[in-house]
């Protein structure tokens, strides 16, 4: 059973920093690529970053380059996201996704609110 635990998420100053989290299990991760997902109240889902199973990133939305970096340990089954500089607009649910046998697996999300 795929398992995605994402951690990292609180409250944070603009301009500040936060390291995202998403822990994997149920699956052999290093054969997979890997997403993180966001979505603010009232808002359509966006993806904000995408990186191969090799660690190739593939993808970075436009609102977050230069300010955010997704990485992966495979020895640890884990991706994360850096997140620096951080804007009131970048105050959403955090999720961690991938695909696995044509099945969309995401997790429960982590609360990332930047606020002064």
């Amino acid at each position: 059973q795929v398992q995605l635990v994402e951690a990292g998420g609180g409250l944070v100053q603009p301009g500040g920093s936060l390291r995202l989290s998403c822990a994997a299990s149920g699956f052999s991760f290093s054969r997979y690529g890997m997403s993180w997902y966001r979505q603010a109240p009232g808002k359509e889902r966006e993806l904000v970053a995408a990186i191969t199973s090799l660690g190739v990133v593939i993808n970075t939305a436009a609102s977050v380059q230069g300010r955010f970096t997704i990485s992966r340990d495979n020895a640890k089954s884990s991706v994360y996201l850096q997140m620096n500089s951080l804007k009131p607009e970048d105050t959403a649910v955090y999720y961690c996704s991938t695909s696995v046998g044509g099945t969309i697996a995401r997790g429960q999300g982590t609360q990332v609110t930047v606020s002064s």
